[in-house]
């Protein structure tokens, strides 16, 4: 791949106009009659498992108003690539790559541009007209507490002190008509606002959008710098501005194209029991726990519109894992050069833990300590700290990005004894298996993570055993003489 020939091109403005990419690709298919109650959950987990499944979209939910739809599996396929702006014919490494070349390296920010109207403001509900219950949110899971609308959501908020807007992804499940609850997580950018105003006795307006562009819910998953607008991101990799408006209740922004927004606030003296939720490491594990709930004081929706929905999967990769892998591993890179750290040749945050608990680094060893000193910060950078379980380092002549390959190098090249370090008390994710009992009876969300070294050692490193694999030359030129036989 030559990076330096690619020019990424978003070709799309808004939800519908990615749908109708992704059908010029062949890859939206239309599923008509799908209940809510466990027909739409069951299709999505059949599609989302496969890595070339189809986009979806559920329409004539029965009990829905007509034209009200679903849509699920966004990321896969070629639709992956089209969605971040690159040819088809990358592979997820490629495609990686390529967003940390143009997106990371060469980030620029430009700032949303407020608008009067939108089509958004199609329909405008109030009062007595508020019922959050007619929209096909799904259970997604067989043993979900409730029906969660937002999985592919953003919520927007804003510090009342330092007035910069956040946007971030935190599930929401329909509580009644009215109302929805909100699990933030303890050090999210939304919980940090939201303590703000609860610890002046304050209620918090939220715009919680649970229909949009995938650019915006991708980006609002990810690790984005504290005190930096998403929408802003979004704008400089769009090359133009966002255009937003404003609220009729909060005044907080969204986008003037997305598909359905609910308004209100998050009241501290109000909580709801939220969960269980089937959660992103394949468990229940965050169980159900009182949650401060949104008071729904406008709904705004266009036309037929459409809810985005991203529900995690259990015991393998799923969608969520496919666009953090290639977002997250470029992130990485990019912050262990920003720390200064050299020959960093390749990164993958595997797909196997929703693409946050096993890393692979591979670096090309310039001094002794160089691979303890890539692992220790790969497991505290900003997009990895929270949840991280592993990180394995490797020398530059491992795809870090096949799983085998990376295995293969931890098990020949690693010495449990002397090539293992542990950091304790770091900071983990409530939706964890692995915290005790004793440990959420408290909140005390952290774990331990091993960092390692599974690089030829640095010292004998030329007197380390001789690969028995032929050269990428020699690989190349077999496939091109008898790769018919596996035809």
């Amino acid at each position: 791949m030559n990076d330096g020939q690619i020019q990424p091109q978003l070709r799309y403005g808004d939800l519908r106009e990615w749908m109708r990419e992704t059908e010029r690709l062949g890859e939206l298919r239309t599923v008509l009659g799908a209940s809510w109650q466990e027909d739409i959950g069951l299709a999505a987990d059949v599609v989302i498992r496969a890595d070339d499944g189809p986009a979806v979209v559920f329409d004539e939910v029965p009990g829905c108003p007509k034209g009200f739809r679903v849509l699920v599996n966004v990321f896969a396929g070629k639709r992956r690539n089209m969605t971040l702006g690159f040819p088809d014919d990358l592979t997820k490494q490629e495609l990686s790559q390529a967003f940390f070349e143009h997106y990371l390296k060469k980030e620029r920010r430009i700032a949303p541009t407020l608008v009067e109207d939108g089509p958004v403001f199609e329909n405008i509900l109030t009062e007595g007209e508020i019922d959050v219950t007619k929209f096909p949110a799904p259970i997604w899971h067989v043993d979900d507490g409730g029906r969660y609308i937002g999985t592919g959501c953003f919520s927007v908020t804003m510090d009342p002190d330092e007035r910069w807007v956040n946007v971030g992804c935190y599930r929401s499940m329909i509580q009644d008509r009215k109302s929805v609850s909100l699990l933030m997580v303890p050090g999210k950018h939304g919980h940090v606002h939201r303590q703000k105003y609860f610890s002046r006795g304050e209620r918090m307006p939220v715009a919680l959008v649970v229909g949009s562009d995938p650019l915006f819910f991708f980006l609002a998953g990810t690790e984005v710098p504290y005190g930096v607008c998403e929408f802003d991101v979004v704008g400089g990799m769009r090359g133009s501005p966002v255009e937003v408006v404003r609220g009729k209740v909060t005044g907080l922004p969204f986008p003037a194209h997305a598909e359905i927004v609910l308004e209100g606030y998050l009241d501290p003296k109000i909580r709801k029991d939220e969960g269980p939720f089937g959660e992103w490491t394949g468990y229940y594990a965050g169980g159900t726990s009182p949650q401060p709930v949104l008071d729904i004081h406008a709904i705004y929706h266009r036309n037929d519109p459409i809810i985005l929905g991203v529900p995690p999967l259990g015991k393998g990769p799923d969608e969520m894992a496919r666009y953090r892998a290639v977002m997250r591993s470029a992130m990485l890179k990019q912050e262990l050069a920003n720390a200064g750290v050299p020959d960093v040749t390749q990164v993958w945050c595997h797909e196997v833990g929703a693409s946050r608990m096993l890393h692979g680094i591979a670096i090309k060893q310039r001094y002794p300590g160089h691979a303890k000193q890539v692992g220790v910060l790969g497991a505290s950078c900003g997009s990895t700290v929270y949840g991280c379980k592993f990180v394995i380092v490797v020398d530059d002549d491992v795809d870090v990005s096949n799983f085998e390959e990376l295995m293969w190098a931890m098990v020949t090249r690693c010495d449990p004894a002397t090539s293992m370090d542990i950091l304790r008390r770091m900071r983990t994710s409530p939706a964890d298996p692995r915290l005790t009992p004793e440990q959420r009876a408290v909140s005390d969300l952290t774990n331990s993570r091993a960092v390692i070294d599974a690089t030829r050692p640095f010292e004998w490193r030329d007197q380390f055993p001789k690969v028995n694999a032929p050269s990428p030359e020699v690989t190349r030129k077999a496939r091109e003489k008898f790769g018919y036989l596996l035809r």
